[in-house]
């Protein structure tokens, strides 16, 4: 466990945690799962903020708290799955009910020569924000919850040559049922996800019609993201859910739809749009839009223009 800046305490393996939070040792170097709902940790460092070089995931059934997480503050009052890759940060909270449910923790080490390593990063999940939880009806909740028993079933276990296989087996069923769940609250909430896709339009139209673009550039992903306060990972899936794109293409999308209307204005030529598009050059201009349309700026204007 090291100490940095701004009482940060940055912990490299999971023994190092749950010694210093006074929780059970762990019954493998590599995972733990501690179920709050029996064990209380000490609050010693209540406060203080933790960044882990290790997996977690959160599972409140029925929690009554909140977590702070980077600037934002999610309240758990539904309960759900929260989920932190290593390198994250997490404040750790100041109250024992805020401990409840089950908190697994597993080292990416464990995943070394296993197939979970190499498409762990496609759960895309890891790199949203805690205020983008997962939240459960409560079918879901029983699912996860057999899913962490048995977890827990298999730590007890004797030790054998099929432990770590096993163990990694069920790490990833609770990470796909998690996949199949949040595409479930993408649909469910439509009304939720198509107010942030009604802000995204209309900030990409007032970026492209009030002349920002000219000056600011093309808009990104990352712009998109900090406008809407939601993590880059969250905006792009949810997009592709709802809509099949991710969104670079989206932007790109709304980008061609502008450049259609601005072409049929005969007074503004080809370079011009493109700069007030926010394109660097008009060559980039003209190759995304013939790669979208199949034809060039150009060729598009004259067929109008006929």
């Amino acid at each position: 466990m090291e100490s940095g800046n701004n009482n940060t305490l940055t912990f490299k393996t999971i023994a190092d945690l749950t010694e210093r939070m006074y929780l059970p040792v762990p019954l493998h170097p590599l995972v733990t799962l501690i179920n709050y709902d029996t064990i209380k940790p000490n609050l010693k460092d209540a406060g203080n903020w933790v960044t882990l070089d290790f997996y977690k995931i959160s599972f409140k059934n029925d929690f009554k708290g909140s977590v702070k997480y980077g600037p934002n503050r999610y309240d758990f009052k539904e309960g759900g799955l929260a989920f932190l890759a290593p390198g994250q940060s997490v404040e750790i909270p100041s109250q024992t009910a805020d401990y409840q449910g089950f908190v697994l923790y597993f080292h990416p080490d464990i995943l070394r020569g296993h197939p979970l390593a190499q498409h762990i990063f496609r759960f895309g999940f890891f790199d949203y924000c805690v205020t983008e939880a997962l939240f459960l009806s409560d079918n879901e909740k029983r699912i996860i919850t057999t899913l962490f028993e048995a977890i827990g079933t298999e730590l007890h276990n004797p030790t054998d040559t099929y432990s770590q296989d096993i163990l990694l087996s069920q790490i990833e069923l609770l990470l796909n049922h998690s996949n199949r769940f949040y595409n479930r609250q993408f649909i469910t909430r439509k009304v939720l996800h198509h107010d942030l896709i009604d802000r995204m339009n209309n900030y990409l139209l007032q970026h492209f019609s009030t002349g920002k673009a000219l000056h600011s550039g093309l808009p990104s992903a990352h712009d998109l993201a900090v406008y809407l306060n939601v993590s880059q990972r969250y905006l792009s899936d949810m997009l592709r859910t709802l809509t099949g794109k991710t969104t670079q293409q989206y932007i790109h999308l709304l980008i061609i739809d502008q450049a259609k209307q601005m072409l049929n204005q005969k007074a503004l030529t080809t370079a011009e749009i493109a700069y007030q598009l926010g394109f660097e050059h008009p060559q980039s201009f003209n190759k995304l839009f013939k790669q979208k349309t199949g034809l060039s700026p150009a060729m598009f204007k004259q067929r109008r223009s006929t």
